[in-house]
């Protein structure tokens, strides 16, 4: 794994448990503590982790920040594949858009839609959704978790399971051909997990830096899903193990 790669997870365990030591990130990306120090002077000096005794762990003022970096991270590619993944929907249907930054770009993209229901966990695409062109949008209450921006718990799933979207849209954190669709945080892809089944079409986004990525959880085996919105050919290996999978590359014609 490349120092970038390794970085990008990094964030991705901190976010999820707040501190880590450097022995144990040592042990999981298989390289020296001495290699995790410099990861960790690298992302100090950017201000998005903070060096403790033996370890790390996110800044104090972190939490609602971290959700809005994902959104803004590779934000071009997130905001193509949310213009590609809104033109399969019209007006009047009713939509599950999950927390994930991409998501967050469907939502964005929606703006010409009319009479949407809107079914979300997260509160930036209830914010961005309502008022908006006579749409109903339905909040799933629950635990909030401040550095998802979004509620998640056996509250948040009961309360969607009360709806049979057209379409749900899932972001995903990594992709594997080995392994399926992944992610970082055991909450949401349980959330994921749940719901999913409860939609007549699963829609799931993915930006190319996630292809061939290491996740923690196995969310979706490719067999789960009907619909790949990405913004570039996922390759051989990744096409073989979608078969029946219909993908969708933004800046390309169907």
């Amino acid at each position: 794994m490349d120092q970038s790669s390794r970085l990008h997870e990094i964030l991705e365990l901190l976010e999820e448990n707040s501190s880590c030591s450097i022995a144990d990130l040592a042990q999981r990306f298989e390289v020296s503590e001495e290699t995790i120090r410099r990861d960790v002077r690298q992302l100090e000096n950017t201000g998005r982790v903070r060096k403790v005794h033996g370890g790390v762990r996110l800044p104090d003022n972190v939490f609602e920040a971290a959700y809005h970096q994902r959104i803004n991270e590779n934000a071009q590619l997130k905001r193509q594949i949310g213009l590609k993944a809104a033109e399969m929907v019209s007006d009047g249907m009713t939509l599950l858009i999950d927390s994930g930054s991409s998501a967050y770009w469907v939502a964005k993209a929606l703006n010409k839609v009319r009479n949407l229901t809107i079914i979300t966990n997260a509160i930036e695409v209830a914010r961005e959704m309502t008022g908006r062109n006579n749409a109903r949008v339905y909040f799933a209450g629950g635990e909030i978790y401040e550095n998802y921006c979004s509620s998640f718990g056996p509250e948040t799933q009961n309360f969607m399971k009360r709806f049979t979207p057209e379409i749900a849209f899932f972001s995903i954190g990594a992709m594997e051909a080995k392994r399926g669709l992944l992610d970082y945080f055991l909450p949401e892809a349980e959330l994921k997990q749940a719901i999913a089944p409860l939609a007549r079409k699963i829609v799931v986004l993915v930006d190319s830096t996630k292809f061939e990525r290491h996740g923690l959880i196995r969310t979706f085996d490719f067999k789960d899903i009907h619909v790949l919105v990405t913004d570039a050919d996922p390759g051989p290996e990744l096409r073989k193990v979608m078969d029946g999978v219909e993908i969708l590359i933004a800046g390309k014609p169907d």
